[in-house]
């Protein structure tokens, strides 16, 4: 018999119809009594079938196979066409004998027998009535057994229960030949037209998809009713397992469909690439990748990890999306440079020339980069502290960490911090995530090619912090000589040595480092240039630059020193060279259209030169102001572009002698001019101030330049020498700045930023400077040419500023107070 998912309809064998013909069945009711009421003979032969249960009225061919069923079948087809078959309880067993069948049977009537061009013998036959074997008399040729009849217990036709059994049947057969795809849809027309109930019964248990048996034991039921229950009982049960198998067979058949689409698709594309020349195949990838692994210089715990990442790129299927991370992810293994290092060039001679050719000035911060090269020298280890060379912009902070990294013969990588406010973006993304990458350092690695490169962290004080995380604690662990030797990237998944990397931080403020990350630096003060550091940075390297980018040789254009000294002092205000750079750029551009235009023009520029080509002079602000107006004092500031010097002005009108303090400056900074009123008030005899002043005249303090902010407690001594000069009427000291603070008891501290101060005061052509005692010593690290014309003068208390500041002499238009 043919398989099907419940019922198969193979084996039957009944006229043509069409949905319109009625169909004739295979057993009506009136045959079904007559069968019932023949009378059965005492013995029959025993057909035993190997895999088959026949039922009552059901036609079934079957092929013989053993020599005793070829027989009987013979012998039966020759005489009265009538066997009894039974269904063998092993279908294993080749030569059966009576314990090895079932006691219950069907009668067959044999409707045809067929000679098979195989040399099988097929036999159609059908079922009639069930017996019961009494007793096997003989074995030889075939089984021959004494029957007796089995008489079938009916219920009455208008049992209500039996009808809906029976009408269940009908309509789940209906369903179930509906649902299957197996099953001809013809096989409902045969289902409708059988009239016979026991018939229907018989016809559906011999076509289900049971165990023989399962269907031995509905042949033993005595019972139509019980027999009819149970036959439903399994029928409801394969229906479900078919409506199961139905519901996964739709959710799977759009995946499989388009998996297969895709799949020759890329077989496809596999197949043009390779045809190409520019294929590689799965296989071939990994077995690429081994072979590149063995080259690693990588320790055992790398090499576990790498292989157990390979294993399972192995095992996934290459249309995955997964597969296509994997690959990148085992890439980046193989790309990074595991214990490969450049040798070092330890020569200091050589690196102290290197340093000198690339930058003019900046002794000090040479010399520490010297003495750090000398370290590494001595120990071969990087566990010193990280550099972090801080200071004004343009000053060349970034490009000393690339002279260094070609002093020592590495490889020189810039990872710009400014504005990165993802952690991610130093310890990368987990790989599960889409477009996961490796952070910042693990990149630069790899794209170093080395494990000790020189690592420049530029603009480190310009991390900020987002919803993402805080980038400046994720450096933490990069810049800790005790943590970096296993730095863990998240989408490494594992620590990666970074103790060999020598890392250089740049920053212009240190006031937004974060303090744990400040604490893990050594801060080398990479301050502002002289004039005539300036002078000679242009003539040696941003000329030269600036010609060579604007496609002209050094015969183009000439500016002598006392030019280039114009240029600094009349048309850029800073520490750094970037401002000058750009003027330079504009002279240059200037011989640049002459030559393309093909018209005259200077060469050796002159300073008509520079004022036709770049303006009226825009710095002489900076110029100091000797006028002989009382209260008029010249300071000194820091700004974040370097020194400035700065003018606070005072002046009396009469009042009821309230302090008013203008110029846009900081909280600190009105504190210090409160300070100095409150001080001169408690000392006006010493300063021959008559105090009745104070009450009669209104006091307003004002630094110009309004629009830009100050603050900051260096402008005390200034205030307090500009309050004693307008309350004494006399005038300050020409060509004399100051800076320092003050305290309530008379005291002048320290501050910072005095070299930058003092170059801002050479600018203005300043030519005494006071100080505090304390700030004696930053004077002393300043090179002595660059302090020529200068004389500086020490202070510890307020009346010593005023002794050296204030002159005797009254101003000419001097009030009377």
């Amino acid at each position: 018999m043919g398989k099907s998912n419940f019922l198969n309809f193979d084996n039957l064998s009944f006229q043509d119809f069409d949905e319109n013909s009625e169909l004739i069945p295979l057993m009506t009711p009136e045959d079904e009594e007559l069968i019932n009421n023949e009378s059965l003979p005492e013995s029959l032969p025993i057909l035993p079938l190997r895999n088959t249960v026949l039922f009552p009225g059901v036609v079934i061919p079957i092929t013989a196979g053993r020599d005793t069923s070829i027989k009987l079948i013979n012998d039966a087809n020759k005489g009265g066409k009538v066997i009894g078959v039974v269904a063998q309880m092993d279908e294993a067993v080749e030569n059966p004998t009576a314990a090895d069948i079932y006691k219950t049977g069907t009668v067959a009537r044999i409707l045809k027998v067929l000679k098979m061009p195989d040399g099988n013998t097929t036999v159609i036959i059908q079922g009639k009535k069930r017996f019961a074997i009494d007793k096997v008399i003989s074995e030889k040729p075939y089984l021959t057994a004494t029957i007796s009849d089995i008489t079938e217990a009916k219920p009455a036709p208008d049992n209500v229960e039996f009808r809906a059994i029976i009408d269940s049947i009908k309509d789940l057969s209906l369903e179930i030949i509906k649902q299957s795809p197996n099953i001809p849809s013809e096989a409902s027309f045969a289902i409708k037209n059988i009239e016979s109930d026991s018939f229907l019964i018989n016809f559906v248990s011999a076509n289900m998809n049971l165990r023989v048996d399962e269907k031995q034991e509905l042949l033993k039921i005595n019972d139509l009713k019980e027999r009819a229950l149970q036959t439903l009982k399994f029928m409801n049960l394969e229906y479900q397992k078919l409506e199961l198998k139905n519901d996964i067979q739709s959710k799977v058949q759009s995946d499989m469909s388009q998996q297969q689409r895709e799949y020759f698709l890329h077989q496809q594309m596999k197949t043009i690439q390779e045809e190409l020349g520019g294929g590689v195949s799965s296989g071939e990838e990994i077995e690429e990748m081994k072979a590149r692994a063995k080259k690693k210089k990588w320790d055992d715990k790398v090499k576990e990890h790498f292989d157990k990442e390979l294993s399972k790129m192995q095992r996934m299927n290459p249309q995955v999306a997964e597969y296509s991370i994997q690959r990148n992810y085992l890439d980046l293994f193989l790309d990074l440079p595991w214990n490969e290092f450049s040798k070092d060039k330890f020569d200091l001679k050589r690196a102290m020339k290197i340093l000198d050719r690339d930058h003019f000035g900046l002794d000090d911060v040479k010399k520490r980069i010297i003495e750090y090269l000398a370290v590494l020298k001595l120990r071969n280890d990087m566990k010193s502290p990280i550099l972090c060379l801080y200071g004004p912009p343009g000053v060349g902070k970034t490009s000393l960490g690339k002279s260094i990294a070609e002093a020592l013969g590495r490889e020189y990588v810039r990872i710009s911090l400014g504005g990165l406010r993802d952690e991610a973006e130093i310890r990368g993304h987990r790989k599960t995530y889409i477009g996961a990458m490796p952070g910042r350092i693990i990149q630069s690695l790899k794209k170093a090619g080395t494990s000790n490169p020189v690592f420049v962290l530029d603009e480190i004080d310009k991390l900020s912090t987002g919803n993402q995380g805080d980038p400046s604690s994720a450096m933490l662990e990069v810049l800790d000589p005790e943590q970096n030797n296993e730095f863990y990237d998240n989408f490494l998944e594992m620590g990666y040595d970074l103790s060999k990397v020598m890392f250089i931080a740049t920053s212009n403020s240190l006031n937004t480092i974060q303090p744990a990350l400040r604490d893990r630096m050594e801060i080398i003060n990479v301050t502002g240039y002289t004039i005539e550091e300036k002078v000679e940075i242009a003539k040696r390297h941003l000329l030269p630059k600036q010609l060579k980018e604007h496609g002209l040789d050094s015969s183009a254009l000439k500016i002598a020193k006392p030019q280039l000294e114009k240029i600094v002092e009349g048309y850029t205000r800073e520490s750094g060279v970037r401002g000058l750079e750009k003027q330079i750029a504009k002279m240059v551009r200037y011989a640049a259209k002459n030559i393309a235009m093909e018209e005259d023009y200077n060469i050796k520029i002159t300073n008509d030169d520079v004022v036709e080509i770049l303006g009226s002079p825009r710095m002489e602000r900076d110029k100091y102001e000797n006028n002989n107006v009382a209260g008029v004092v010249t300071g000194l500031a820091w700004t974040s572009v370097g020194g400035d010097i700065l003018f606070i002005e005072s002046i009396l009108s009469k009042g009821k002698g309230t302090l008013s303090i203008t110029g846009n400056l900081g909280k600190v900074m009105k504190e210090s001019a409160t300070i100095a009123m409150e001080y001169i008030k408690s000392n006006a005899e010493e300063f021959s101030i008559n105090p009745e002043v104070f009450d009669k005249y209104n006091v307003h303090i004002h630094v110009p330049e309004g629009a830009t902010p100050k603050d900051g407690p260096s402008a005390g001594v200034t205030m307090l020498t500009s309050l004693v000069s307008l309350f004494t009427q006399r005038k300050v000291k020409k060509s004399l700045a100051m800076t320092g603070e003050i305290t309530l008891r008379g005291k002048v501290l320290p501050v910072g930023g005095i070299k930058e101060k003092i170059l801002a005061a050479k600018r203005a052509r300043i030519k005494e400077i006071l100080l505090c005692e304390d700030n004696r010593r930053d004077i002393e690290e300043i090179k002595p040419e660059y302090l020529k014309g200068l004389t500086f003068h020490y202070v510890t208390e307020m009346s010593d500023v005023l002794k050296i500041a204030i002159t005797k002499q009254k101003v000419d238009n001097a009030k009377k107070l």
